[in-house]
Parts: C-alpha cells; structure tokens; sequence
C-alpha cells in the first residue's frame, strides 16, 4: 500500500522515528510539517549517529530518546529532548506501555525471500511493530539486505517515499597511542574463539584491529572492523548486532547476510550469559573506586547514552569464562578518570565489572571485597600517572 505520510499523521499520536544510520531522513521535514499541522504530536527517537537538520524538534508537542548523546545532545542540553534512563533491553517494555508508538516511520527494504524489511538497523524497530504501531515505510533499495527477522506485516505498511540515497556514512577518530597500548592489554584476555562485544568510537577500533586470534562478534554495533577482521580470517560464523555502525565496505559486506537483530536477542543478558564466553569491552567517561561507570554525561553537558553498557555488563559477567572489561585512558583533558565520586549518574553497576584496564595495564576485581577493589584500581591509576611522569 501507498500513501502520504501527513495522512498518517493524527492529532496527539506518538511517532516514533527508526534510528542508527539508516534513519529516514528524506521524510523528516514532511513529518515535521505534518506534526505541526495536526497538533499534540510527540515524537519518540533513538540513537541518532548523524544530525538530521530536516527534523525540526519544536513542532512536536514532546521529544524523548531513549538513547541520548551522539547527534542530541545540543537539543537534550537545550531542553528540546528528554532522555529517559533506560537500557536498550528495557525498551521493548516501555514500547509496549507508556511509550508505545502510534506510527513507525522507518526505512523498509526488500527481502531476499520477499516481503519488506528494515535496514541498516533493526534495534528495537521490531518492537515498536509489536506493539502495534502502523509502519511510514520509506522504500530504500540502496540500503543493505541484513535484517534477520521476518517480513514486515502487509497489513501494517504503508509506503510513503522512495529514496535512493544510502545510509549515513559513520566513522570514528583513529586511534592514538594510548588506545593501541590499552588495546594491547585486552586482547591477551580474549581467548580464542570468545564472543566478543565492542563499544563505538577509537578504542572500540583500537581493540578489534588489536585481536589476534579468531573470535565471533556478538555486538549492539557492527563496525567498520568487523570487516576487516573477515579479511584477515579472525572471524568465526555471522557476526550479530542490532545496528550497522559504519560507512560503504560495511554496508557491501553485510548486503545479503542476516547479521541484524532485534534488541530484544541482541541485548538479552540471559541470552549472553549462556553458551560461548562473551568477553563484553566496553569504555567510561569515569569510574569510581567500586567500578561503577558513568557513560551518560558530565556536569552540565550530555555525552552519551546508558545503550547497551549494563546489558552487556551484566550478561558477561554472568558468563562462564567470560569477562566484563571496562578499558580507559586512566586521564582525560589532564583529569584522571578514576574519581571518588562520580560527576553523573552511574550507568553500570560496578558489581557487573570483572576487569578495568588502562595504558599501564588490568585490575582484576573479580572476587575482591570493596576495600581491595578501591586499593586495586587506586594502585593501577597511581601506576598510570607514574608512568606518565617518568
């Protein structure tokens, strides 16, 4: 079925607006009109990568994410978007209660088998649909072919637009000295064959061009690294993730493979905690002398989002053989990152850390009672700053 997308669009409903990469940017300013027009509307997003000027946030009645940072977080510090604090395997149940959406407004793609799809992502744009919101779709042919799930019900979509544009290209600062050195120090603790999960940005780069043996992925995000971990012949099986985090080669690469997944698989602690170890590797902005970290932000200023930090915490350190690493530079701007008390809230339990690692090297916190944890990574960051003397 076709149609327009201000037909859709109702007084007072709440849209929600597909994420990551993939998000359907050549409709956001006829959503936006249309919302303006109709009155009332509010608008639920998610992780937005790449900012989106079309989007105009002030004609919607109320903006939430339920992933800030990235792209929002001038409209979150300017009071344009709330932030809900929850993780990405808590979403499905908000979407199916106070946040249940009206209407998904999404990019959809052929499936090799027939039917429609998503794309670049599937996050928990299948939740959404569960929930019973009708699908906007935006036919995108340029996009990948990776959505793991089923067709998209029929009964449910309505194309709005064709687009031939492609996803956003996503790239992260290349890593400096300090990543390679921290990098080095977690990959001696991935044995061979692990799953292994990765954090966006120059250390998550660092870490995969750092591993030198086979491993599987089993991640929020896929980046650029997984291909290139391919091509060296370190991956094993089909990586999983629930969105796409990169530029072309990827997009080519995951053409055609079923690597996506939705979150409620994806960031399932049950679901990681079983089977193959999964050693979970992933950053702060700081830490306290427990080991709990703060992704989110720091005084006055949105940095990042809760994501998948807990769940994948959590579901490593309930793995047999398996580890939930936190990895930092031990300073920031001149600051140490090991605090006594955190600037922002704590994202992730220090009980779901096993180890923290720096330049200098690892605490291994795993079996130590709160006295000796504080003393371990007191002595690791007193080890960096000699280090950084000397």
């Amino acid at each position: 079925m076709t149609g327009r997308l201000g037909d859709l669009v109702r007084p007072g409903m709440l849209v929600a607006l597909g994420d990551g990469i993939g998000s359907p940017r050549t409709v956001t300013a006829e959503l936006s009109q249309a919302a303006r027009s109709a009155g009332g509307v509010r608008l639920l997003l998610g992780w937005m990568p790449v900012a989106d000027p079309a989007l105009d946030l002030t004609a919607f009645a109320d903006v939430r994410t339920v992933m800030s940072g990235w792209s929002l977080r001038r409209a979150i510090d300017a009071g344009l978007v709330k932030a809900v604090p929850t993780r990405l395997s808590g979403v499905p149940a908000l979407l199916r209660g106070p946040l249940r959406p009206d209407l998904l407004v999404a990019a959809v793609v052929p499936q090799p088998g027939g039917g429609l799809g998503f794309g670049a992502e599937v996050g928990w744009m299948r939740a959404a649909v569960a929930a019973g919101a009708r699908i906007a779709g935006v036919l995108a042919p340029r996009y990948p072919q990776c959505d793991s799930g089923p067709p998209l019900p029929e009964d449910r979509l309505v194309i709005v637009a064709h687009s031939e544009e492609r996803p956003a290209a996503l790239s992260f600062t290349a890593p400096q000295a300090e990543h390679r050195v921290i990098a080095g120090h977690v990959a001696a603790l991935v044995p061979e064959g692990a799953r292994v999960q990765v954090g966006p940005g120059a250390l998550g780069v660092a870490i995969l061009d750092g591993l030198r043996s086979p491993v599987r992925i089993d991640s929020g995000l896929l980046p650029d690294g997984v291909v290139d971990l391919d091509r060296r012949g370190l991956l094993v099986g089909e990586p999983a993730g629930a969105y796409l985090a990169g530029g072309d080669r990827l997009l080519d690469w995951a053409d055609g493979r079923p690597v996506l997944h939705p979150v409620e698989y994806t960031h399932d602690p049950g679901r990681l905690s079983a089977g193959v170890p999964l050693i979970a590797v992933n950053t702060a902005l700081e830490i306290d002398e427990q080991g709990q970290v703060n992704v989110e932000g720091l005084p006055g200023a949105a940095v990042g989002g809760i994501g998948g930090h807990p769940d994948y915490a959590a579901g490593a350190s309930r793995s047999p053989g398996g580890l939930s690493i936190v990895a930092l530079p031990a300073a920031r701007q001149g600051r140490p990152t090991l605090v006594a008390e955190l600037s922002g809230p704590v994202s992730t339990p220090g009980h779901d850390v096993d180890i923290v690692v720096t330049e200098t090297g690892a605490a291994d916190l795993r079996g130590l009672d709160r006295a000796e944890r504080a003393a371990a990574l007191r002595d690791l960051w007193a080890a960096s700053a000699a280090t950084r003397r000397s």
